[in-house]
């Protein structure tokens, strides 16, 4: 099946037959691959971009375990399995298949909700059957399906405007620069926002009836991270990102909140396993319980400051336990809001102090993440001790602790600085600080942190050519920290809201992508710092010149001339990428 796969696709790209084809094989090969198409590097069955060629036994037997089961503790049968696999795939035999793998499945004939075996066959391209294998029919194992109606978001490169349930852009597969859009990209769905958001405001009542948010608060909790992993998987998302008290309800004491996160994590670690999705960083609510509202960390009462210790530690092993790349420290309540009763030094040293706790923890049980610190100027404290970029990178050098933590940027919380949007990921980047991103924006004619989705290709654009010219991300990710505004009540509007997102993003790597490629502006910038390549020039480069240097090389050469910064070109030729 893959050879034949390979085969055509070969043929397709650059007329090449297999060395050991004979001639009428060649001829053979030549009338069936005229049933094909290739767009944008992707073979499909048919002349339109509709129905994917799959390429693998494996690859069919995992498409078949998601469309059968649907997240439903009842399977679908032949009928509708088939309909929805053929509309969007095809391989040789594959309605036949699908009927075969239908009726030998033992868990729709039981109707269970368990994992069980089937045994299974696969046909070739050329109608052949191969020996049958042992393979296990996936099920979320939910009680109800959450998302009803919405399939697995496609990638349809040709869909209308008004055609919002599909990517036109992102393309997971595409290899660009020798990664996919995918490994580029590494999107992200936060927890809070998606899945615990209310719409509630400080002006009104909830507005979303997210029906994965009622029963007892331990149940809530189960049935909304069924509902997450749901989502996850027919969004094809590969990570998400959460805060311990989102997972699970805090209890009455420490013990009690640790007993509900542990009985959830395994739940967790359940789904991941089964769908394959993972986290890209833990973080620990510090901030949201009336014990921490004089800050935690930078708490005065260094009982709070325990508490908050206690729960990092806890987040430390739930983050090693899922396996977390990132782990996230975002101090909303370390700052003040007067001065006249702040200890600035004490409560930075103390800041320090905690974090190196954590950085001891993390050696002692072997977790093997890269921690992040978030920078926010303000809200909800009046000023925040992580402002910006360059106050966290200061504060980090100043206690050597560079070594040990990098930046996760959030561009809204940058123009709430009064910077430029892309502002903190360059100069974090320019640092080697940059070690994720969470993807947003905000209106910063209001003034406060409104988490909207990025939809702004220019800012999009600006953000890739940083993380492209850095060579990536990883271990980090673009977070989606971003929540539908209160008037899109729709589950449906949850996907819309991501979709848009991310193909903003695939737009943004693909013009960061062109510009890189095609030298322009970097030869223009190489060209605008030319004089410190040769004589005194290289001397400040190299940091060898001094002051005398500098008195002597004016009075030989005069006056400096003026040199156009040449402003409007550069915005011009960046427009031009900008699509």
């Amino acid at each position: 099946m893959e050879r034949r796969w390979d085969e055509i696709f070969n043929f397709l790209s650059w007329g090449g037959y297999p060395a050991e084809m004979t001639k009428s094989q060649r001829q053979t090969l030549r009338k069936y691959a005229s049933k094909f198409s290739i767009h944008d590097g992707i073979l499909y069955f048919g002349k339109t971009p509709t129905r994917r060629a799959v390429k693998s036994k494996e690859e069919a037997v995992s498409l078949f375990q998601f469309y059968h089961s649907t997240f439903k503790s009842r399977h679908t049968g032949i009928i509708k399995t088939r309909a929805s696999m053929c509309k969007s795939f095809f391989w040789n035999g594959i309605t036949t298949d699908i009927e075969k793998w239908v009726s030998e499945c033992e868990e729709c004939s039981q109707m269970r909700p368990k994992l069980k075996i089937i045994k299974i066959y696969s046909g070739q391209w050329e109608g052949k059957c191969e020996e049958k294998t042992s393979v296990r029919c996936v099920t979320m194992a939910a009680e109800e399906e959450f998302f009803v109606g919405i399939p697995k978001i496609q990638y349809v490169p040709n869909a209308g405007p008004g055609d919002v349930m599909c990517f036109k852009h992102y393309h997971a597969e595409e290899v660009l620069l020798g990664k996919t859009m995918e490994d580029w990209l590494r999107f992200s769905v936060c927890y809070w926002h998606t899945f615990c958001g209310t719409g509630a405001d400080p002006f009104g009542l909830p507005t979303f009836n997210r029906s994965w948010n009622e029963k007892s608060p331990m149940k809530a909790a189960k049935r909304r991270l069924r509902a997450a992993f749901e989502f996850f998987t027919k969004l094809g998302v590969k990570y998400y990102t959460f805060h311990d008290r989102d997972m699970a309800p805090e209890g009455a004491t420490l013990e009690e909140s640790n007993k509900n996160l542990d009985e959830i994590i395994e739940l967790a670690l359940k789904l991941q396993n089964q769908t394959g999705v993972k986290v890209l960083w833990v973080t620990c609510n510090l901030f949201a319980h009336p014990r921490y509202m004089n800050g935690a960390a930078t708490n005065p009462d260094c009982h709070v400051l325990a508490y908050a210790g206690a729960q990092v530690k806890k987040g430390l092993e739930i983050a090693k336990k899922l396996g977390a790349e990132n782990f996230v420290f975002w101090g909303g309540r370390e700052g003040f809001i007067s001065s006249h009763n702040t200890d600035v030094a004490a409560e930075l040293g103390h800041m320090a102090n905690f974090f190196k706790m954590a950085v001891k923890y993390k050696e002692k049980i072997g977790l093997k993440c890269q921690f992040l610190i978030e920078p926010k100027p303000k809200e909800p404290c009046k000023h925040q001790y992580d402002y910006d970029a360059m106050s966290v990178i200061g504060f980090l050098k100043h206690y050597s602790l560079e070594s040990h933590f990098k930046l996760n940027i959030e561009p809204n919380h940058t123009t709430l600085a009064g910077h430029a949007y892309e502002h903190d990921i360059i100069m974090a980047s320019v640092f080697g600080m940059l070690g994720s991103v969470d993807a947003n924006t905000g209106s910063p004619d209001l003034g406060w942190d409104t988490d909207q989705f990025p939809m702004d290709i220019r800012h999009t654009t600006l953000v890739m050519k940083t993380i492209v010219e850095q060579g990536g991300l990883q271990p980090g990710g673009l977070n989606f920290d971003a929540k539908v505004r209160r008037e899109s009540v729709d589950p449906e509007d949850l996907f819309i809201a991501h979709i848009g997102a991310m193909d903003a993003f695939a737009r943004g790597l693909r013009n960061a992508i062109s510009m890189c490629q095609d030298g322009i502006l970097a030869n223009m910038l190489k060209e605008r710092y030319s004089s410190f390549s040769h004589g005194i020039g290289l001397k400040v480069e190299e940091g060898s010149a001094t002051l005398e240097d500098m008195e002597a090389f004016i009075k030989e050469n005069g006056e400096a001339k003026l040199t156009s910064g040449k402003q409007e070109k550069y915005e011009s030729i960046f427009n031009y990428y900008v699509k």
